[in-house]
C-alpha cells in the first residue's frame, strides 16, 4: 500500500472515530442549534455530518471492517487453550454369583495446548488482504453516505429558501389585492365605480389568501424537511439569513465526466470490491494446497494427588485429497461473483454518465431560465404599475389589475423556481462528480 493511501486511510479512520464519538461529546456540550440562531449552509452541513445516523452507520461498518482485519491476522499468531476435567466412576456389579463391584474412583485431568500455523501456502495473508480491501470499500461507502447527506441537506436548504421566498411573494400579492380592494371601495363610495369592482376585488383577495395559506404550509413543511436532512428533527426555531442567489457557472462536460469516474465513491467502492473478489478467487484456489501446523501440549492427570504429568509436541500436515469438488465450486462461485460485480460496474458507469450529463443540462437550462424570468419579472412589474395607474385614473378595469397582479406573481414565482432549480442542479453536479 502506498504512503499516500495509508495517510488517506488514517485520515478517514480518524473521521470515522470522530463521527462515532463526537455526537456524544456534543450532546454533553449543548444542542447544536439554539433558539433564534441564524444558520447558513456550511453550518447546516456541519450539523448533518456530525449527527446524521446514516453517516454513523457507515462509520460503524468501517470499524467492523477493522475488526475483521484483526480476525484474519489472528492466523499469524499461536493459539493457546487450556482445559480441566473431573469425573467420578462407580461401576455397577455384574450381578453374577460370587462377583463384587469395583471400587469407586475419581479422575482428574488438566492441560495446556498450543498450536501454531507454520505454513498454509498464503491462505492467511490472502485473507488479511481481502479484509483490508473490504475495509477500504467500506471507507468508500462512508464517503458515499456523506455525499448523499450533503446533497440532501443542500436540496432541503434551497427548498427552504424557495418556500420562504414564495411565501413572501404571496404575502406581497395579498397586500396588493388588499390595497386594490380598498381602492375599489373608495371608488364605489364616491360613485365612480360599480359594486362589481368591489365584489371582484373581494374574491381576488380571498383567492390570494388561500394561496398564502398553501405557501405558509409549504414553508413549514420545508423547515421540517431541512431539520430531518441535518439529522435534527426536534431542532428549535431558527432563521436562515441567505437568499437564493445566482452566479452563472461554466462547466466543462468532458473534464467533469473524467473527475466523476476518478472520484465517485460508489464507483471506487465497486473497484475495491472487485480487487477483493480477485483475491477471493486466489484464496479459493489455495484450498487445493496443504497446510502445516505445529502443536504442543502439557497436562496433568490421574485418580489421586499428586497428579501425573506429561507433555507432547509435534507437527501435522493437512493434505486435502478429495473434498467432493468443494474447492472447485468455490472457485467457480468466486469467479461468477466477480462477473456480477463487473457488470454492476458497467451499469454504474452508465448511471454516472447519465447523472453528470443530466445535471449539466439542468444547470445550463436553469441558468437560461433565470435570465429569461428576470426579464419577465421586470416586464410584469411594469405592466402592473400601468394597470394600477390606469385604474387609479378611472380608465382601467379590475380585470386588468387582477391579470397584472397574477402575471407579476407568476413571474416572481417562476424566477424563484428557476433559482432553486439552478442551485439543486449545482448540488447534483457536485454529487455526480464525487466532489469532496
Amino acid at each position: 500500500m502506498s504512503t499516500r493511501m495509508k495517510i488517506h486511510l488514517q485520515r478517514v479512520l480518524g473521521m470515522v472515530l470522530l463521527g462515532l464519538f463526537l455526537p456524544s461529546y456534543l450532546a454533553a456540550q449543548g444542542p447544536p442549534i439554539r433558539e433564534g440562531e441564524t444558520l447558513d449552509l456550511p453550518k447546516c452541513l456541519a450539523i448533518a455530518l456530525e449527527r446524521h445516523p446514516s453517516i454513523r452507520a457507515a462509520a460503524g461498518t468501517v470499524l467492523a471492517g477493522e475488526g475483521k482485519i484483526g480476525q484474519a491476522r489472528s492466523g499469524y499468531y499461536p493459539q493457546l487453550s487450556g482445559s480441566a476435567g473431573y469425573s467420578r466412576t462407580d461401576p455397577v456389579s455384574s450381578g453374577q454369583k460370587g462377583t463384587t463391584g469395583t471400587d469407586v474412583y475419581n479422575s482428574y485431568s488438566s492441560s495446556l495446548s498450543l498450536s501454531q500455523n507454520i505454513y498454509d501456502f498464503g491462505k492467511t495473508p490472502t485473507q488479511v488482504k481481502i479484509q483490508e480491501l473490504g475495509r477500504n470499500a467500506s471507507l468508500s461507502d462512508l464517503e458515499n453516505a456523506r455525499a448523499q447527506v450533503i446533497f440532501g441537506v443542500k436540496q432541503a436548504y434551497y427548498g427552504f429558501l424557495q418556500a420562504r421566498q414564495s411565501r413572501d411573494v404571496n404575502r406581497e400579492i395579498v397586500s396588493q389585492f388588499q390595497q386594490h380592494l380598498e381602492q375599489a371601495r373608495a371608488f364605489f363610495e364616491t360613485g365612480t365605480k360599480p359594486k362589481i369592482d368591489v365584489t371582484k376585488a373581494e374574491v381576488d383577495l380571498s383567492n390570494a389568501k388561500l394561496n398564502l395559506l398553501k405557501a405558509e404550509n409549504a414553508f413549514r413543511l420545508a423547515l421540517v424537511t431541512l431539520n430531518n436532512a441535518i439529522g435534527f428533527p426536534e431542532a428549535p426555531d431558527y432563521t436562515i439569513a441567505e437568499q437564493l442567489s445566482f452566479q452563472r457557472q461554466e462547466v466543462d462536460l468532458d473534464a467533469t465526466l473524467r473527475r466523476a469516474y476518478d472520484w465517485r465513491p460508489d464507483l471506487q467502492s465497486i473497484l475495491v470490491k472487485k480487487m477483493a473478489l480477485e483475491q477471493g478467487i486466489e484464496l479459493a484456489k489455495k484450498g487445493y494446497y496443504p497446510s502445516v501446523t505445529g502443536n504442543a501440549s502439557y497436562g496433568w492427570g490421574g485418580g489421586d494427588f499428586p497428579l501425573d504429568r506429561g507433555w507432547t509436541f509435534g507437527a501435522q500436515v493437512n493434505l486435502p485429497i478429495f473434498s467432493g469438488y468443494s474447492t472447485k465450486y468455490q472457485v467457480e462461485e468466486a469467479r461468477a461473483n466477480l462477473e456480477v460485480l463487473t457488470a454492476n460496474e458497467a451499469t454504474l458507469r452508465q448511471s454516472i454518465y447519465q447523472e453528470v450529463k443530466q445535471a449539466w443540462l439542468n444547470l445550463s437550462e436553469a441558468a437560461d431560465r433565470i435570465t429569461t424570468t428576470e426579464v419577465s419579472v421586470r416586464q410584469a412589474q411594469e405592466n402592473l404599475d400601468l394597470a394600477n395607474g390606469r385604474y387609479a385614473s378611472g380608465v382601467g378595469s379590475p380585470i386588468e389589475v387582477t391579470d397584472a397582479l397574477v402575471a407579476a406573481s407568476n413571474a416572481k414565482t417562476a424566477r424563484i423556481t428557476a433559482l432553486y432549480d439552478y442551485k439543486v442542479a449545482q448540488a447534483s453536479l457536485e454529487k455526480a462528480t464525487g466532489e469532496r
